[in-house]
Protein backbone atom coordinates (compact mmCIF):
# COMPACT_ATOMS: atom_id res chain seq x y z
CA UNK A 1 0.00 0.00 0.00
CA UNK A 2 1.23 3.47 -0.84
CA UNK A 3 1.46 6.52 1.40
CA UNK A 4 1.46 6.58 5.18
CA UNK A 5 -0.23 3.53 6.67
CA UNK A 6 -2.57 4.53 9.54
CA UNK A 7 -2.39 2.64 12.86
CA UNK A 8 -5.93 1.39 12.24
CA UNK A 9 -4.99 -0.38 8.98
CA UNK A 10 -6.14 -3.98 9.07
CA UNK A 11 -3.38 -6.56 8.54
CA UNK A 12 -3.33 -8.49 5.28
CA UNK A 13 -4.00 -11.82 6.98
CA UNK A 14 -7.18 -10.42 8.52
CA UNK A 15 -8.34 -8.98 5.19
CA UNK A 16 -8.07 -12.47 3.73
CA UNK A 17 -10.35 -13.92 6.43
CA UNK A 18 -13.82 -15.00 5.34
CA UNK A 19 -15.62 -13.45 8.33
CA UNK A 20 -14.26 -9.98 7.59
CA UNK A 21 -14.78 -10.27 3.83
CA UNK A 22 -18.39 -11.37 4.30
CA UNK A 23 -19.05 -8.52 6.74
CA UNK A 24 -17.42 -5.95 4.44
CA UNK A 25 -19.45 -7.12 1.43
CA UNK A 26 -22.66 -6.74 3.48
CA UNK A 27 -21.54 -3.30 4.79
CA UNK A 28 -21.78 -4.83 8.27
CA UNK A 29 -19.18 -2.53 9.78
CA UNK A 30 -20.20 -3.44 13.31
CA UNK A 31 -18.78 -6.92 12.71
CA UNK A 32 -15.74 -5.37 11.00
CA UNK A 33 -15.07 -3.24 14.10
CA UNK A 34 -15.56 -6.21 16.42
CA UNK A 35 -13.20 -8.42 14.41
CA UNK A 36 -10.63 -5.59 14.22
CA UNK A 37 -10.57 -5.26 18.01
CA UNK A 38 -10.59 -8.96 18.85
CA UNK A 39 -8.14 -10.22 16.25
CA UNK A 40 -5.96 -7.20 15.45
CA UNK A 41 -6.04 -5.36 18.79
CA UNK A 42 -7.40 -2.12 17.27
CA UNK A 43 -9.45 -0.40 19.97
CA UNK A 44 -12.87 1.11 19.44
CA UNK A 45 -11.48 4.50 20.48
CA UNK A 46 -8.83 4.27 17.73
CA UNK A 47 -11.54 3.35 15.21
CA UNK A 48 -13.75 6.19 16.42
CA UNK A 49 -11.00 8.78 15.94
CA UNK A 50 -9.86 7.45 12.56
CA UNK A 51 -13.40 7.13 11.16
CA UNK A 52 -14.79 10.31 12.79
CA UNK A 53 -17.52 8.34 14.58
CA UNK A 54 -18.57 8.86 18.19
CA UNK A 55 -17.02 6.17 20.42
CA UNK A 56 -20.42 5.09 21.78
CA UNK A 57 -21.68 4.75 18.20
CA UNK A 58 -18.75 2.44 17.36
CA UNK A 59 -19.67 0.29 20.34
CA UNK A 60 -23.35 0.28 19.38
CA UNK A 61 -22.52 -0.87 15.86
CA UNK A 62 -20.19 -3.55 17.21
CA UNK A 63 -23.08 -4.88 19.30
CA UNK A 64 -25.08 -5.37 16.12
CA UNK A 65 -27.30 -2.31 16.51
CA UNK A 66 -27.67 -0.01 13.51
CA UNK A 67 -26.09 0.27 10.09
CA UNK A 68 -23.72 2.58 8.25
CA UNK A 69 -25.51 3.66 5.07
CA UNK A 70 -23.95 6.98 4.07
CA UNK A 71 -21.68 6.65 1.02
CA UNK A 72 -19.23 9.19 2.46
CA UNK A 73 -18.97 7.37 5.78
CA UNK A 74 -18.43 3.99 4.09
CA UNK A 75 -15.55 5.50 2.10
CA UNK A 76 -14.10 7.06 5.26
CA UNK A 77 -14.17 3.74 7.14
CA UNK A 78 -12.55 1.90 4.25
CA UNK A 79 -9.76 4.47 4.03
CA UNK A 80 -9.17 4.47 7.80
CA UNK A 81 -9.06 0.66 8.09
CA UNK A 82 -7.44 0.21 4.67
CA UNK A 83 -10.20 -2.08 3.43
CA UNK A 84 -9.74 -2.50 -0.34
CA UNK A 85 -12.54 -0.95 -2.37
CA UNK A 86 -13.59 -4.14 -4.14
CA UNK A 87 -14.46 -5.77 -0.81
CA UNK A 88 -17.28 -3.25 -0.27
CA UNK A 89 -18.29 -2.57 -3.87
CA UNK A 90 -16.23 0.61 -4.35
CA UNK A 91 -13.63 1.47 -6.95
CA UNK A 92 -10.02 0.87 -5.94
CA UNK A 93 -8.99 3.49 -3.40
CA UNK A 94 -6.10 5.89 -4.22
CA UNK A 95 -3.84 4.19 -1.65
CA UNK A 96 -4.24 0.70 -3.19
CA UNK A 97 -1.21 -0.60 -5.10
CA UNK A 98 -1.25 -1.25 -8.83
CA UNK A 99 0.58 -4.55 -9.52
CA UNK A 100 3.46 -4.26 -11.95
CA UNK A 101 4.05 -7.95 -12.52
CA UNK A 102 1.96 -10.38 -14.50
CA UNK A 103 -0.33 -13.26 -13.81
CA UNK A 104 -3.68 -13.67 -12.12
CA UNK A 105 -3.26 -10.75 -9.68
CA UNK A 106 -2.91 -8.23 -12.51
CA UNK A 107 -5.78 -9.83 -14.41
CA UNK A 108 -8.02 -9.54 -11.34
CA UNK A 109 -7.17 -5.86 -10.79
CA UNK A 110 -7.79 -5.06 -14.45
CA UNK A 111 -11.06 -7.01 -14.37
CA UNK A 112 -12.24 -5.09 -11.28
CA UNK A 113 -11.35 -1.76 -12.82
CA UNK A 114 -13.16 -2.62 -16.04
CA UNK A 115 -16.26 -3.45 -13.98
CA UNK A 116 -15.84 -0.25 -11.98
CA UNK A 117 -15.64 1.89 -15.13
CA UNK A 118 -18.74 0.15 -16.45
CA UNK A 119 -20.46 0.74 -13.12
CA UNK A 120 -19.57 4.43 -13.09
CA UNK A 121 -20.83 4.76 -16.64
CA UNK A 122 -24.11 3.18 -15.54
CA UNK A 123 -24.55 5.76 -12.78
CA UNK A 124 -23.78 8.90 -14.78
CA UNK A 125 -26.09 10.63 -17.27
CA UNK A 126 -25.34 9.48 -20.78
CA UNK A 127 -26.86 10.03 -24.19
CA UNK A 128 -27.86 6.98 -26.20
CA UNK A 129 -27.72 9.15 -29.28
CA UNK A 130 -26.36 12.54 -30.16
CA UNK A 131 -28.64 15.39 -29.11
CA UNK A 132 -29.72 15.87 -32.73
CA UNK A 133 -29.85 12.11 -33.50
CA UNK A 134 -32.85 9.84 -33.85
CA UNK A 135 -33.98 7.56 -31.02
CA UNK A 136 -36.62 4.86 -30.90
CA UNK A 137 -38.59 2.71 -28.49
CA UNK A 138 -35.65 0.38 -27.91
CA UNK A 139 -33.55 3.32 -26.73
CA UNK A 140 -36.29 4.42 -24.34
CA UNK A 141 -36.53 0.86 -23.00
CA UNK A 142 -32.80 0.92 -22.19
CA UNK A 143 -33.21 4.26 -20.42
CA UNK A 144 -36.09 2.84 -18.40
CA UNK A 145 -33.97 -0.16 -17.38
CA UNK A 146 -31.31 2.27 -16.23
CA UNK A 147 -33.89 4.19 -14.20
CA UNK A 148 -34.98 0.94 -12.57
CA UNK A 149 -31.38 0.17 -11.55
CA UNK A 150 -30.82 3.62 -10.14
CA UNK A 151 -34.07 3.49 -8.19
CA UNK A 152 -32.56 0.68 -6.10
CA UNK A 153 -30.19 3.21 -4.53
CA UNK A 154 -33.18 4.60 -2.65
CA UNK A 155 -33.39 1.32 -0.73
CA UNK A 156 -30.18 2.09 1.16
CA UNK A 157 -29.34 5.77 0.62
CA UNK A 158 -31.17 8.92 1.62
CA UNK A 159 -32.23 11.76 -0.64
CA UNK A 160 -29.23 13.82 0.39
CA UNK A 161 -27.08 11.26 -1.43
CA UNK A 162 -29.33 10.55 -4.44
CA UNK A 163 -30.93 13.90 -5.29
CA UNK A 164 -28.27 15.13 -7.72
CA UNK A 165 -28.05 11.80 -9.51
CA UNK A 166 -31.82 11.47 -9.98
CA UNK A 167 -32.12 15.10 -11.06
CA UNK A 168 -29.33 14.63 -13.61
CA UNK A 169 -31.21 11.65 -15.10
CA UNK A 170 -34.37 13.72 -15.33
CA UNK A 171 -32.54 16.60 -17.03
CA UNK A 172 -30.84 14.22 -19.49
CA UNK A 173 -34.22 12.81 -20.59
CA UNK A 174 -35.63 16.32 -20.82
CA UNK A 175 -32.77 17.22 -23.17
CA UNK A 176 -33.57 14.22 -25.38
CA UNK A 177 -37.17 15.32 -25.66
CA UNK A 178 -35.97 18.76 -26.71
CA UNK A 179 -33.13 17.88 -29.07
CA UNK A 180 -33.53 14.36 -30.45
CA UNK A 181 -35.73 13.15 -33.32
CA UNK A 182 -38.38 10.47 -32.76
CA UNK A 183 -41.83 9.33 -33.77
CA UNK A 184 -45.04 9.96 -31.81
CA UNK A 185 -44.98 6.65 -29.94
CA UNK A 186 -41.41 7.28 -28.80
CA UNK A 187 -42.32 10.82 -27.74
CA UNK A 188 -45.04 9.53 -25.46
CA UNK A 189 -42.74 6.86 -24.04
CA UNK A 190 -40.10 9.51 -23.32
CA UNK A 191 -42.68 11.71 -21.63
CA UNK A 192 -43.79 8.82 -19.41
CA UNK A 193 -40.16 8.12 -18.52
CA UNK A 194 -39.65 11.82 -17.76
CA UNK A 195 -42.67 11.76 -15.43
CA UNK A 196 -41.28 8.70 -13.64
CA UNK A 197 -37.82 10.25 -13.24
CA UNK A 198 -39.29 13.55 -12.00
CA UNK A 199 -41.15 11.65 -9.29
CA UNK A 200 -37.99 9.86 -8.20
CA UNK A 201 -36.02 13.12 -8.14
CA UNK A 202 -38.88 14.83 -6.29
CA UNK A 203 -38.92 12.07 -3.70
CA UNK A 204 -35.17 12.45 -3.16
CA UNK A 205 -35.62 16.22 -2.83
CA UNK A 206 -38.36 15.71 -0.24
CA UNK A 207 -36.29 13.15 1.65
CA UNK A 208 -33.29 15.47 1.63
CA UNK A 209 -35.25 18.47 2.93
CA UNK A 210 -35.60 20.33 -0.40
CA UNK A 211 -39.34 20.95 -0.12
CA UNK A 212 -39.62 23.58 -2.86
CA UNK A 213 -37.67 21.49 -5.36
CA UNK A 214 -39.87 18.49 -4.55
CA UNK A 215 -43.10 20.36 -5.33
CA UNK A 216 -41.68 21.69 -8.59
CA UNK A 217 -40.60 18.21 -9.70
CA UNK A 218 -43.95 16.64 -8.78
CA UNK A 219 -45.79 19.28 -10.75
CA UNK A 220 -43.46 18.74 -13.72
CA UNK A 221 -44.11 15.00 -13.41
CA UNK A 222 -47.86 15.48 -13.54
CA UNK A 223 -47.60 17.70 -16.63
CA UNK A 224 -45.44 15.11 -18.42
CA UNK A 225 -47.71 12.23 -17.38
CA UNK A 226 -50.82 14.02 -18.64
CA UNK A 227 -49.12 14.78 -21.95
CA UNK A 228 -48.08 11.14 -22.20
CA UNK A 229 -51.67 10.12 -21.36
CA UNK A 230 -50.35 7.89 -18.57
CA UNK A 231 -53.11 7.96 -15.93
CA UNK A 232 -51.18 5.83 -13.42
CA UNK A 233 -48.21 8.19 -13.31
CA UNK A 234 -50.51 11.21 -13.26
CA UNK A 235 -52.31 9.74 -10.27
CA UNK A 236 -49.04 9.04 -8.47
CA UNK A 237 -47.86 12.61 -9.01
CA UNK A 238 -51.04 13.78 -7.26
CA UNK A 239 -50.36 11.39 -4.39
CA UNK A 240 -46.88 12.88 -4.00
CA UNK A 241 -48.30 16.42 -4.08
CA UNK A 242 -50.80 15.41 -1.41
CA UNK A 243 -47.91 14.34 0.83
CA UNK A 244 -46.41 17.79 0.45
CA UNK A 245 -49.65 19.50 1.48
CA UNK A 246 -50.10 17.42 4.64
CA UNK A 247 -47.61 19.62 6.46
CA UNK A 248 -49.99 22.55 6.08
CA UNK A 249 -53.62 22.34 4.98
CA UNK A 250 -54.35 18.72 5.86
CA UNK A 251 -57.86 18.67 4.46
CA UNK A 252 -56.53 20.00 1.16
CA UNK A 253 -53.91 17.24 1.20
CA UNK A 254 -56.62 14.62 1.73
CA UNK A 255 -58.63 16.04 -1.18
CA UNK A 256 -55.60 15.89 -3.51
CA UNK A 257 -55.02 12.29 -2.42
CA UNK A 258 -58.66 11.57 -3.21
CA UNK A 259 -58.14 13.05 -6.67
CA UNK A 260 -55.26 10.64 -7.17
CA UNK A 261 -57.51 7.62 -6.55
CA UNK A 262 -60.06 8.99 -9.02
CA UNK A 263 -57.50 8.40 -11.79
CA UNK A 264 -57.90 4.63 -11.23
CA UNK A 265 -59.70 2.76 -14.00
CA UNK A 266 -59.96 -0.81 -15.28
CA UNK A 267 -56.45 -0.62 -16.83
CA UNK A 268 -54.66 0.58 -13.67
CA UNK A 269 -52.13 -2.03 -12.43
CA UNK A 270 -53.01 -3.58 -9.07
CA UNK A 271 -49.82 -2.34 -7.37
CA UNK A 272 -50.60 1.22 -8.47
CA UNK A 273 -54.15 0.91 -7.11
CA UNK A 274 -52.76 -0.31 -3.80
CA UNK A 275 -50.22 2.52 -3.68
CA UNK A 276 -52.75 5.26 -4.39
CA UNK A 277 -55.27 3.90 -1.91
CA UNK A 278 -52.74 3.52 0.91
CA UNK A 279 -51.43 7.03 0.34
CA UNK A 280 -54.98 8.34 0.49
CA UNK A 281 -55.45 6.39 3.73
CA UNK A 282 -52.46 8.19 5.21
CA UNK A 283 -53.70 11.60 4.06
CA UNK A 284 -57.11 10.90 5.61
CA UNK A 285 -55.51 9.76 8.88
CA UNK A 286 -53.45 12.94 9.10
CA UNK A 287 -56.61 14.95 8.41
CA UNK A 288 -58.43 13.11 11.25
CA UNK A 289 -60.79 11.22 8.94
CA UNK A 290 -60.75 7.71 10.46
CA UNK A 291 -63.66 6.27 8.46
CA UNK A 292 -62.16 7.33 5.13
CA UNK A 293 -58.72 6.10 6.20
CA UNK A 294 -60.09 2.66 7.03
CA UNK A 295 -61.97 2.46 3.73
CA UNK A 296 -58.82 3.29 1.79
CA UNK A 297 -56.78 0.71 3.70
CA UNK A 298 -59.40 -1.91 2.82
CA UNK A 299 -59.26 -0.84 -0.85
CA UNK A 300 -55.46 -1.13 -0.83
CA UNK A 301 -55.71 -4.60 0.71
CA UNK A 302 -58.16 -5.66 -1.99
CA UNK A 303 -55.86 -4.33 -4.71
CA UNK A 304 -52.86 -6.22 -3.35
CA UNK A 305 -54.79 -9.46 -3.66
CA UNK A 306 -54.84 -8.89 -7.46
CA UNK A 307 -51.08 -8.32 -7.85
CA UNK A 308 -49.93 -11.94 -8.12
CA UNK A 309 -49.02 -13.05 -11.64
CA UNK A 310 -49.71 -9.69 -13.23
CA UNK A 311 -46.99 -7.38 -14.66
CA UNK A 312 -46.55 -4.27 -12.48
CA UNK A 313 -44.58 -1.05 -13.08
CA UNK A 314 -41.31 -1.06 -11.19
CA UNK A 315 -42.03 2.29 -9.54
CA UNK A 316 -44.98 0.73 -7.67
CA UNK A 317 -43.66 -2.81 -7.21
CA UNK A 318 -42.33 -2.09 -3.72
CA UNK A 319 -45.86 -1.99 -2.30
CA UNK A 320 -46.35 -5.37 -0.63
CA UNK A 321 -48.07 -6.82 2.41
CA UNK A 322 -45.40 -5.58 4.82
CA UNK A 323 -45.60 -2.07 3.38
CA UNK A 324 -49.39 -2.05 3.74
CA UNK A 325 -49.15 -3.32 7.32
CA UNK A 326 -46.73 -0.52 8.14
CA UNK A 327 -49.04 2.04 6.58
CA UNK A 328 -51.96 0.56 8.51
CA UNK A 329 -50.04 0.91 11.77
CA UNK A 330 -48.96 4.44 10.88
CA UNK A 331 -52.55 5.45 10.23
CA UNK A 332 -53.80 4.08 13.56
CA UNK A 333 -50.88 5.67 15.40
CA UNK A 334 -51.68 9.02 13.80
CA UNK A 335 -55.34 8.59 14.80
CA UNK A 336 -54.21 7.84 18.37
CA UNK A 337 -55.46 4.26 18.39
CA UNK A 338 -52.42 2.55 19.99
CA UNK A 339 -54.15 -0.77 20.65
CA UNK A 340 -54.65 -1.13 16.90
CA UNK A 341 -51.33 0.43 15.88
CA UNK A 342 -48.79 -1.34 18.11
CA UNK A 343 -49.39 -5.00 17.16
CA UNK A 344 -49.36 -4.44 13.41
CA UNK A 345 -46.32 -2.14 13.53
CA UNK A 346 -44.36 -4.48 15.81
CA UNK A 347 -44.99 -7.44 13.52
CA UNK A 348 -44.23 -5.55 10.32
CA UNK A 349 -41.04 -3.93 11.62
CA UNK A 350 -39.78 -7.30 12.83
CA UNK A 351 -39.98 -8.44 9.20
CA UNK A 352 -38.25 -5.28 7.96
CA UNK A 353 -34.50 -5.66 7.46
CA UNK A 354 -32.15 -3.17 9.14
CA UNK A 355 -30.42 -2.59 5.79
CA UNK A 356 -33.38 -0.32 4.97
CA UNK A 357 -32.12 1.96 7.73
CA UNK A 358 -33.86 5.18 6.74
CA UNK A 359 -37.30 3.66 6.29
CA UNK A 360 -37.13 1.40 9.34
CA UNK A 361 -36.04 4.32 11.51
CA UNK A 362 -38.80 6.49 10.09
CA UNK A 363 -41.52 3.87 10.53
CA UNK A 364 -40.32 3.13 14.06
CA UNK A 365 -41.18 6.71 15.01
CA UNK A 366 -44.88 5.85 14.71
CA UNK A 367 -44.43 2.78 16.88
CA UNK A 368 -42.76 4.94 19.54
CA UNK A 369 -45.59 7.48 19.20
CA UNK A 370 -48.19 4.74 19.65
CA UNK A 371 -46.45 3.37 22.76
CA UNK A 372 -46.29 6.85 24.28
CA UNK A 373 -49.96 7.44 23.51
CA UNK A 374 -50.67 4.22 25.42
CA UNK A 375 -48.63 5.51 28.38
CA UNK A 376 -45.73 3.09 27.82
CA UNK A 377 -42.83 5.52 28.09
CA UNK A 378 -40.12 2.87 28.57
CA UNK A 379 -41.20 0.99 25.46
CA UNK A 380 -41.34 4.24 23.51
CA UNK A 381 -37.83 5.15 24.65
CA UNK A 382 -36.47 1.75 23.63
CA UNK A 383 -37.95 2.12 20.15
CA UNK A 384 -36.55 5.66 19.81
CA UNK A 385 -33.08 4.40 20.81
CA UNK A 386 -33.14 1.77 18.06
CA UNK A 387 -34.46 4.30 15.55
CA UNK A 388 -31.72 6.82 16.38
CA UNK A 389 -29.06 4.16 15.89
CA UNK A 390 -30.53 3.24 12.51
CA UNK A 391 -30.80 6.88 11.39
CA UNK A 392 -27.20 7.72 12.26
CA UNK A 393 -25.32 8.47 9.04
CA UNK A 394 -28.39 8.34 6.77
CA UNK A 395 -28.66 11.31 4.40
CA UNK A 396 -32.34 11.91 5.10
CA UNK A 397 -33.96 14.60 7.24
CA UNK A 398 -37.21 12.74 7.80
CA UNK A 399 -36.34 10.17 10.52
CA UNK A 400 -35.00 12.85 12.85
CA UNK A 401 -37.91 15.17 12.08
CA UNK A 402 -40.39 12.43 12.94
CA UNK A 403 -38.56 11.35 16.10
CA UNK A 404 -38.15 14.89 17.46
CA UNK A 405 -41.72 15.30 18.84
CA UNK A 406 -41.56 11.92 20.61
CA UNK A 407 -38.18 12.81 22.11
CA UNK A 408 -39.57 16.17 23.26
CA UNK A 409 -42.51 14.43 24.95
CA UNK A 410 -40.19 11.94 26.65
CA UNK A 411 -38.07 14.84 27.91
CA UNK A 412 -40.89 15.84 30.27
CA UNK A 413 -40.05 15.76 33.97
CA UNK A 414 -42.39 12.84 34.68
CA UNK A 415 -40.43 10.58 32.28
CA UNK A 416 -36.82 11.73 32.62
CA UNK A 417 -36.11 9.68 35.75
CA UNK A 418 -37.03 6.41 34.05
CA UNK A 419 -33.76 4.53 33.23
CA UNK A 420 -34.80 3.65 29.64
CA UNK A 421 -35.73 7.27 28.98
CA UNK A 422 -32.58 8.75 30.50
CA UNK A 423 -30.44 6.34 28.46
CA UNK A 424 -32.29 7.31 25.29
CA UNK A 425 -31.93 11.04 26.00
CA UNK A 426 -28.17 10.57 26.46
CA UNK A 427 -28.10 9.12 22.96
CA UNK A 428 -29.71 12.20 21.38
CA UNK A 429 -27.15 14.38 19.54
CA UNK A 430 -26.49 17.67 21.33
Amino acid sequence: MTGTTPPTALPEWLLRGQQLRTAAAAHDFGTVFRVARRQAGISYSQIAIACDIKPDRVGTLARGQGKVTSFEKIVQICDALRIPGHLVGLADRPWEPVPTGGGAEVDEVLRRRFVQVAGLTATMPTALAASSGRIGQRDVARLRERTVRLRRLDDVLGGGDTYRLYTAEYQATKAKLRDARYDEATRRALLALLAEQAQQAGWAAFDGGRETDAVSLYEASRAAALEAEDAALAGNSLAFLAYQRLGGDRRAGAEIASQSTRTIDASTPASVRALLHERRAWACAVASMPTEAERSLAAADEALADVHGQPQPDWAAWVDRTELDIMTGRCWAELRRPLRAVPVLEAALNRYDDSHARDKSLYSSWLAHAYLTAGEAEQAAAVVSRALALADGVASVRPRQRLAPVIDDLSAVRYRTLPAVSEMLAQVPG
